[in-house]
């Protein structure tokens, strides 16, 4: 049977072991050919579609961030360390303090950690798992690969920060309508009262609550929340967690609502409310936070208090 099996591969195409071999100074493959083949091409990291803020960018008080990467269709920002070799605490630590540093600086975006290592230990699973679901990082193994006289560097996402928790601290620091009033607009707050109204009318134990990344709205004594709004000084942004779907998307397309396309890799949609929008697109709004709802009822850890 196998020697049937390999009586039909076809001939022409011949296997060819690929070697690992190590990265550094030996190999003539430095971190900043690393670095610079990543800039060159941000979605080797598999991380959506990127592009570069900036190299080396200096820290205050510390060192030099490798690359500040941002996705063009949202208004995410990812730090990239780059390590040859196995992580180290040092590494660690400095992936971290440079996160925390940019988003600190741009609190308007969202922010996630990577870390890029020949080798992920399991050290640096046991230092994440402490920081629990405060820290959205992602780690990803770097191997170089030595195919007869080509050589290729393929990066494997070992950690995604979707399993550390939700694409955010919920344990972020609480605030109140005053600290986004002043980080917004009043008009884009009176756009927050209105969706918000809009979510109560269709689940009407919804909770609104203040923190300093976003605005999420939950369900009275729920841990887990319904939806995520981003208020900005122009916009309303609104995450939609719910599956893909092309009826949802003909009905945004012809309201004229502005939306990401579908992001497979939060599994989300991200509205772009006008005051306008809210006014005249009650029932298609009341429709989507229905079908966030009814998804995430229908998931075997949710747990309604109704």
């Amino acid at each position: 049977m196998l020697k049937n099996l390999w009586e039909r591969i076809d001939l022409n195409r011949q296997y060819q072991k690929a070697e690992i071999f190590q990265l550094g100074s030996s190999s003539g493959w430095a971190e900043s050919f690393v670095q610079d083949t990543i800039a060159a091409d941000p979605s080797v990291l598999g991380l959506g579609n990127l592009v570069v803020r900036d190299k080396e960018r200096r820290q205050p008080r510390a060192g030099r961030l490798d690359l500040l990467l941002q996705n063009i269709e949202d208004d995410s920002r990812f730090e990239v360390e780059i390590q040859l070799g196995p992580t180290d605490e040092s590494h660690i630590i400095r992936t971290i303090e440079y996160w925390d540093m940019e988003r600190r600086r741009f609190p308007q975006y969202e922010h996630t950690a990577v870390i890029v290592a020949e080798e992920i230990t399991s050290r640096f699973f046991n230092v994440i798992s402490l920081f629990n679901q405060t820290l959205p990082i992602v780690a990803i193994k770097l191997t170089a690969l030595q195919l007869g006289d080509k050589s290729t560097l393929l990066f494997t996402r070992v950690l995604d920060y979707l399993s550390q928790g939700d694409e955010e601290d919920e344990k972020s620091q609480v605030t109140d309508r005053a600290y986004w009033e002043g980080k917004t607009s009043l008009e884009t707050m009176i756009s927050v009262d209105r969706f918000f109204q809009i979510v109560k009318d269709v689940v009407p134990s919804a909770i609104l609550e203040f923190k300093k990344l976003s605005v999420p709205i939950k369900l009275s004594g729920q841990y887990r929340r319904l939806l995520t709004l981003h208020p900005r000084k122009r916009a309303l942004r609104i995450s939609l967690h719910i599956k893909q779907d092309a009826d949802i998307e003909k009905q945004i397309d012809e309201s004229g609502i502005d939306y990401d396309n579908y992001d497979e890799r939060r599994r989300r949609y991200v509205l772009r409310l006008v005051p306008s929008d809210i006014k005249n697109q009650v029932p298609l709004l009341k429709e989507l936070v229905k079908k966030v709802y009814i998804e995430q009822s229908e998931s075997p850890d949710f747990e309604s208090d109704e």
